[in-house]
């Protein structure tokens, strides 16, 4: 059992869904030594208290390495899978289908400056 230091910091229960849905290490060169829960860790720290990224405390791995996974995985579409899979599982908990079958969208009014309103008011006259 590993002991949490920050809010943040992923229990047991959270980190044994979430491990799986991490990319393996790459195959051939030298192997992964970097703790991957610590990674999520600092990367879940630094998303909560919005801290920047060279303000991370020193219990994670150094900056530069969380951030580099953190692109990494972003580009890769890692985040994304991870958040599809997670919704599932927490759909497929309460007794509904894994993907939703409706989507409602909302839109908001917002109110556009003066500025703005009078440049196109004039736009519009000068044509």
């Amino acid at each position: 059992m590993s002991q949490r230091t920050y809010p943040s910091d992923l229990t047991d229960l959270e980190w044994a869904l979430l491990e799986p849905l991490i990319p393996p290490p790459k195959s051939g060169g030298h192997p992964r030594t970097t703790d991957m829960r610590q990674i999520c860790n600092g990367i879940f720290y630094l998303l909560k208290t919005g801290c920047q990224w060279a303000y991370l405390p020193k219990e994670y791995p150094p900056p530069s390495t969380v951030y580099h996974y953190y692109r990494k995985w972003q580009r890769q579409g890692v985040w994304e899978e991870i958040n599809h899979a997670l919704r599932s599982r927490c759909r497929q908990a309460v007794g509904k289908t894994s993907n939703p079958s409706v989507l409602i969208a909302d839109s908001q009014s917002v109110k556009t400056t003066e500025k703005r309103g009078r440049f196109m008011v004039s736009m519009v006259a000068n044509r």
